[in-house]
């Protein structure tokens, strides 16, 4: 008896397709960018002694936010409001929010992650026909 499994290529697909895979990668994605941005020294800045701290921790709560998104989808919602608001707190507080980058693209992957919802199983009949 041969048990088979899945090839690595099925099983990402079925990670992908059961959680809000791109709008919490996106979420990563602005997390890192504003962690990068952090510290890089910008004369449009609107705050400058809390600016870099700023950016670890809305970063790091970006990060968190697209992670816990993949690994728990039920707060979802939840998480992808979250991840909006914080990449707007980041903006003002964090170097333009990773010099707008990270504000755009944590923006785009909380309303995503806000949206997502499971596939429906597809019905039988796709014709149209009423029984």
């Amino acid at each position: 008896m041969t048990i088979t499994l899945p090839s690595t290529r099925g099983r990402v697909r079925d990670f992908r397709q059961t959680r809000p895979f791109w709008g919490g990668l996106l979420l990563i994605l602005a997390g890192a960018a504003i962690i990068h941005f952090a510290g890089t020294p910008v004369s449009l800045s609107m705050a400058t002694e809390w600016n870099s701290s700023a950016g670890y921790v809305l970063g790091g709560g970006l990060v968190l936010f697209g992670l816990v998104s993949w690994l728990s989808p039920d707060y979802a919602p939840l998480l992808g409001l979250l991840g909006v608001l914080v990449a707007l707190v980041a903006f003002v507080s964090a170097n333009l929010g990773g010099l707008l980058i990270g504000t755009v693209l944590g923006i785009v992957g909380g309303s995503m992650v806000w949206a997502w919802g499971e596939k429906k199983p597809a019905e039988a009949g796709l014709g149209g026909e009423s029984p």
